[in-house]
């Protein structure tokens, strides 16, 4: 797990730094465990466009990831590190004694032919998924549920975990990435380790066809256009044109979206800001 360097042989590779992808052990996904991903063009279901800026890139097969982690108390082998296009994180293959296999989130410290289980209680170990209520505070976790069986939701990105603070009546206090202090129901599960793959930070694309390859097209900037084309455009020179604004007006920076009065919030002991 490293960052790939180029001589600058060209104006690109003079900034480009992307992964050496030296972690994977298999290069071809397990063909049961794939679906096919239909592409949207940033559109909905009426055919007009709510996401702007998307549309192209290479074809790609969704990996089906377990979440759940229901088989509990089965031990389960891991036999390939793989990549995942759809993700930042790798993916670990598992398979287990009855012979099936599942995707997960590779965290850090995870190789192949590692033994990882689920279970309502087990050993402290990277790769191993129990209930909130038994995991110590302060070891990293990730892959954390928000509701009892509903699969995991948190902290499954590259470089990503949690931290259990502390336990009182029938909640963790868990730290997450952001830096958010959230309750969270003990009987809910989370996997040992942190995730994986964490220069994933580093990477610099380099040039514009590679974001065109993951399926971001080219857009301009609000203050290179006309005023009736974006609240930011116009101006003799070269003008700010104010606050980051949308074409609609929508500010981009600062502005809150949440609601003020949320069902969640009373889980909530300290806010990322």
């Amino acid at each position: 797990m490293g960052i790939k360097k180029f001589r600058p042989t060209t104006d690109s590779l003079r900034w480009t730094a992307i992964s050496d992808f030296s972690e994977l052990t298999k290069h071809t996904p397990e063909k049961k465990l794939l679906l096919p991903l239909k592409k949207s063009g940033g559109r909905n279901n009426r055919g007009r466009i709510t996401s702007r800026h998307r549309g192209g890139g290479h074809k790609r097969m969704i990996r089906i990831v377990d979440f759940r982690r229901l088989k509990l108390d089965m031990p389960a082998k891991v036999i390939a590190i793989e990549y995942d296009p759809n993700r930042s994180a790798r993916l670990a293959l598992l398979q287990y004694k009855d012979g099936e296999k599942t995707y997960i989130i590779a965290p850090i410290g995870l190789g192949v032919n590692d033994e990882v289980v689920s279970s309502v209680s087990c050993e402290v170990k990277v790769g191993n998924t129990m209930t909130l209520e038994h995991i110590p505070a302060g070891i990293p976790i990730h892959n954390v549920e928000l509701k009892k069986g509903s699969g995991a939701v948190i902290a499954r990105s590259a470089g990503n975990s949690c931290v259990i603070m502390a336990k009182e009546g029938g909640y963790a206090q868990v730290k997450l990435p952001s830096g958010e202090i959230r309750m969270i129901n003990i009987d809910c599960i989370a996997t040992i380790g942190q995730v994986g793959n964490i220069e994933h930070e580093t990477i610099s694309i380099g040039k514009a066809g590679r974001s065109s390859w993951v399926g971001i097209r080219p857009y301009s900037r609000g203050v290179a256009k006309n005023p009736h084309d974006h609240p930011m455009g116009g101006g003799e020179g070269k003008a700010s044109g104010g606050l980051p604004r949308s074409p609609w007006g929508q500010y981009a920076k600062g502005l809150k979206t949440r609601k003020k009065k949320k069902h969640s919030d009373k889980y909530i002991l300290k806010r990322r800001k």
